[in-house]
């Protein structure tokens, strides 16, 4: 029973990072759901409240990232309220597009949003673009913070 508790552990880990690209997969839960298994199979030996507290901050700080990145890129140039309702709108529904979809999302989501409140072309291209930017650095951020999940963990179990 011991091993099945290592592979799911394993499991959640490795699914947490695809869930990074993957969008469908929660990811920085998934990780931390991971290996917190881990920390219980282990006795909580090598992993202590410190190293759980870090990653609960870095699971929080990517989640909130990943929700909000896309419209408070819209935000920043400047956009409607409708224009960044409709990137976090178009962030979700970009979840079922696949890649496509991920990063059509939130810019479509913006600019239809930017354009339905302004009636401005250029401007709702403009919004849309900032929507993607932030939508992508969010992403990166997340990916960020699943690593820097992996680099505790290895230092509290290592040394």
């Amino acid at each position: 029973m011991e091993i099945a508790g290592w592979i799911l552990a394993f499991a959640l880990i490795a699914g947490g990072f695809a869930g990074t690209i993957l969008p469908v997969l929660p990811s920085t839960p998934m990780i931390f759901a991971g290996m917190l298994l881990a920390g219980w199979l282990d006795g909580f030996s090598h992993l202590g409240w410190p190293s759980f507290a870090i990653l609960a901050v870095l699971v929080v700080f990517s989640q909130l990232l990943d929700f909000i990145a896309g419209s408070l890129g819209a935000k920043k140039a400047g956009a409607s309220q409708a224009a960044v309702w409709g990137a976090l709108i178009g962030s979700i529904l970009g979840i079922f597009g696949g890649i496509p979809g991920l990063l059509l999302g939130p810019f479509a989501g913006a600019a239809i949003g930017e354009y339905l409140a302004r009636q401005d072309s250029w401007q709702a291209g403009k919004v849309g673009l900032a929507a993607l930017c932030g939508f992508i650095l969010g992403a990166v951020a997340k990916v960020a913070a699943a690593l820097a999940m992996l680099g505790v963990f290895a230092f509290a179990w290592f040394w």
